[in-house]
């Protein structure tokens, strides 16, 4: 089944509660943002479908609420580098700690103390940025390289299946990222793309291992994500129902929100304290593999750019021979 330990997840997660709280602060603030832009953008165009007369006020309030909606995405986009460096790096900066059984402040002084571990990696959010979005470049690479799911389960006939399997392996892998942050944050690295560089070659020699518990824990998450839907369905209908117009339809896409926003703050750090278990446990004694590298390299463009830029920060490769 799987290699991680539910009970010893839980407890790590609960001893970063002060970054659970601030996780929760900051996406159910956007949760909120989503849903005030999306009223507020409905109530404008109701408005002004009333004065217009032509098309009905109806439309107009289904067009509003779409840019109110679309208006805080585009928001979101610009500041993801903001939320990528602060709330994700500084809360897996501390999970490593406890995953190595170091001690870490509580209380806010926790995210203080994150935030100078980042900072001392990633002296700028940029260059976690750029690093981050060459890591999921690579990893998408990973699965194409395994044989996605035929290299688990070579079953002739059933290519429809196997297609839909190996999209949620995809989807597994969505983590991925934030388990080689991890990585190089545990090195202690002064040179974060070759660290990196270094991460997803030893994550793709261990793909199997990696995307087996990744699948366990994506089923947990949909499961958990469900029964989080299911229960916001109502309250988001209930807001919904108070704005002008008929929105009932909003209600699906608000629930979703609220889901992903309570998935982020809760069921997001548990799978990536449980991968980074399973990782650290099995690259240990391993180096990575210089085939890995070449065929990664062969395969995707990002990580020809993220071993490039490797390269250039060391002035060539570190690597030994191949090791199984």
């Amino acid at each position: 089944m799987w290699d991680f330990e539910i009970g010893r997840t839980l407890g790590i997660v609960i001893r970063t509660w002060p970054f659970v709280v601030f996780r929760m602060i900051v996406y159910f603030g956007i949760t909120i943002a989503y849903i005030l832009a999306t009223g507020t953008g409905a109530g404008v165009g109701y408005g002004v479908g009333h004065i217009m007369g032509d098309g009905g006020p109806l439309s107009f309030a289904m067009w509003g609420g779409i840019l109110g909606f679309g208006l805080v995405s585009l928001i979101l986009y610009w500041l993801r580098e903001y939320i990528l460096y602060i709330v994700k790096a500084g809360h897996i900066a501390v999970i490593v700690r406890l995953i190595d059984g170091h001690d870490v402040p509580g209380g806010q002084g926790q995210i203080a103390y994150a935030r100078a571990i980042v900072t001392e990696r990633f002296a700028e959010a940029n260059v976690l940025f750029v690093l981050d979005q060459l890591i999921k470049g690579a990893v998408a690479a990973i699965t194409g390289l395994i044989g996605g799911i035929a290299a688990f389960i070579p079953i002739p006939g059933l290519n429809g299946l196997v297609k839909f399997i190996n999209a949620v392996i995809r989807m597994s892998l969505t983590y991925v990222d934030e388990i080689i942050l991890g990585y190089n944050i545990r090195q202690q690295s002064t040179v974060p793309f070759e660290t990196g560089r270094q991460g997803v070659v030893l994550y793709a020699q261990n793909a199997r291992t990696m995307v087996r518990n990744a699948l366990w824990l994506t089923i947990m998450t949909w499961v958990l994500g469900l029964i989080v839907f299911l229960l916001t369905l109502a309250p988001a209908g209930a807001i919904l129902y108070a704005m002008p117009g008929n929105l009932a339809g909003w209600a699906f896409v608000i629930a979703i929100v609220f889901a992903w926003a309570c998935i982020s703050a809760f069921v997001e750090p548990f799978v990536i304290a449980a991968m980074m278990q399973v990782y650290f446990r099995t690259i240990a004694g391993q180096v990575p593999d210089p085939e890995w590298d070449r065929r990664l390299a062969e395969k995707s463009k990002q990580f020809r750019e993220l071993k490039d830029k490797a390269l250039a920060s060391v002035g060539g490769s570190r690597w030994g021979a191949s090791t199984s």
